[in-house]
């Protein structure tokens, strides 16, 4: 009873937060971007909340019981990215004052290049965000709770698409704000109980195999070859953290380019967290339970033995919390995505009354889809964050690419732009056709088989090497000309104040010294 008196209290103040938040928004930009009004705790929080989901208690536990601490190297490249997306990439994005990443293409490069992102990223949110964030937390629930997960993922939709739906991205970052709070709490309050039972850190590796405390593999790895570890992470997360609609839409709300930068830097901070709060209970859970875990039941395992009463439903709240702020976050992206890209553009004289009811209303496909997407993401992989990773490297490299030279080089240009997104785009989804079709559907490939069997994080660096020759090469030999509003390509914003440039180095410091430790 008081597990669920928890769990209820959670509900109230989650919808009391999303309706206060409802009642304010006016106008386009403020549905959108929370009136530019943001300030730097909850940019950081909220961009934290926003990519702990359910599949990182699942998948990041789960993967860390199958293989070791190697799948934190995800969380502790996040740090770096996200120190490029608050040093290199934001002031960039404010200047151009866009609400969308494809708008942003679209100034920098053509029209061609936002209407592909547009379709690429809306493809991902449901084959990936979506549907894998509701999976993981129908597993969560299944376990916990006792419901099968289809009901319970489309009972979360519901209760997380109603504050979502008329509170616009102001009450998506403010209850992200108490979420991320409270799914960092009992975290760290799951993980201290479980090294309790363990018997401690020491006593944690001397039960499991040295090569599970190893970040840094052979290149023979399937999973976590070096080089994919190092550069392959970096390359992905480039794309995640610095291009991505879902996460860069929260640094587009603050009110300035410090307050913008601050949030990044909080939030790498605590992106050197999960490796210690999600990854390592998946390793208590195997040295507690080593003939049961298997994988994906690890943390839910920790959970349900572990936890007394009212604890259980700070945890159980805490995942909950996971889930929904990181489903919110795509809702909203998915309808500034749909709304300022296709209906804008369709309807350009649309007033903002318009814009946000098209905004609000434009989620229920996407919901739809991902639902019935559901049922197909466990034949593609056992773990359900690696799943996740490997679509993610299909479809980002040549994006990251693209961006990352479009800021850097002036010369880059429109006909390479759309180039190097279609051949990558291509590339990825060719190797994304063949993982389905082997894993999924046990189909013999043939010669292709070879293809499938090189690690995505190995893949994905390929994939991004090719992808800069092309932007390198094809604008050589086109015209140089900018996009549809020429971008000033200044870097005076690389002139930061003492506490940023002290935060950045105490960061990269800790990032650091930790790869040479587990390493």
């Amino acid at each position: 009873m008081l597990d669920w008196s928890i769990i209820a209290v959670y509900f109230v103040i989650v919808f009391g937060i999303g309706f206060y938040h409802s009642r304010k928004e006016r106008s386009a930009s403020e549905y959108f971007l929370a009136g530019n009004n943001v300030g730097w705790f909850a940019v950081g929080a909220s961009l934290f909340a926003t990519n702990i989901s359910s599949e990182h208690f699942i998948g990041l536990a789960g993967s860390g019981a199958s293989t070791g601490l190697a799948v934190g190297c995800y969380e502790w490249s996040a740090s770096i990215c996200l120190l490029l997306l608050g040093w290199l990439f934001v002031p960039h994005y404010l200047q151009s004052k866009v609400f969308t990443m494809p708008e942003f293409l679209e100034k920098r490069f053509s029209p061609g290049c936002r209407w592909y992102l547009t379709g690429v990223s809306l493809f991902a949110y449901v084959f990936t965000k979506i549907s894998v964030s509701l999976f993981a937390g129908g597993i969560l629930i299944r376990e916990i709770v006792g419901w099968d997960y289809m009901t319970s993922a489309i009972l979360l939709v519901v209760a997380t698409g109603v504050y979502t739906i008329f509170g616009g991205l102001a009450a998506v970052i403010y209850t992200d704000v108490f979420q991320a709070v409270l799914l960092v709490v009992g975290a760290v309050v799951l993980t201290l109980i479980g090294l309790n039972e363990v018997g401690g850190f020491q006593a944690l590796r001397t039960a499991l195999p040295p090569d599970f405390f190893r970040m840094v593999k052979p290149a023979s790895d399937p999973n976590y070859p070096w080089v994919g570890t190092i550069f392959g992470t970096l390359i992905l997360g480039t794309w995640y953290w610095c291009t991505d609609q879902v996460i860069v839409q929260k640094t587009l709300s603050a009110r300035n380019l410090q307050q913008a930068r601050y949030g990044t830097l909080f939030c790498a901070a605590l992106k050197i967290l999960p490796v210690f709060i999600l990854v390592l209970p998946g390793l208590i859970a195997k040295a507690l339970w080593p003939t049961e875990v298997t994988g994906d039941n690890a943390y839910p395992l920790l959970v349900m033995r572990l936890l007394p009463p009212g604890i259980k439903g700070l945890m159980v709240a805490a995942l909950l919390a996971a889930l929904m702020s990181s489903l919110s976050s795509v809702f909203n992206s998915c309808s500034t995505l749909m709304t300022m890209d296709i209906y804008k553009p369709w309807r350009p004289r649309a007033t903002d009354r318009q814009l946000v009811n098209f905004g609000r209303w434009s989620t229920v496909g996407i919901v739809v889809l991902s639902v019935v997407w559901i049922p197909f993401i466990r034949n593609l992989n056992d773990q359900v964050y690696q799943y996740l990773q490997s679509v993610q490297a299909y479809v980002g490299a040549p994006i990251a690419a693209t961006f990352l030279t479009g800021i850097l080089w002036k010369g880059a240009t429109p006909t390479a732009a759309i180039t190097t997104l279609i051949v990558g785009g291509v590339i990825g989804g060719g190797r994304f056709l063949l993982d389905v079709l082997r894993n999924a559907f046990k189909m013999d490939l043939g010669v292709w088989n070879d293809v499938v069997s090189i690690s995505f994080l190995n893949f994905s660096v390929g994939v991004f090497a090719l992808c800069v020759l092309l932007m390198v090469v094809v604008s050589k030999g086109s015209a140089v000309k900018l996009g549809v509003e020429e971008l000033t390509m200044d870097f005076a914003h690389l002139r930061g104040s003492r506490m940023e440039v002290a935060a950045t180095v105490a960061i990269l410091a800790a990032v650091g010294g930790l790869w040479v430790h587990f390493s």
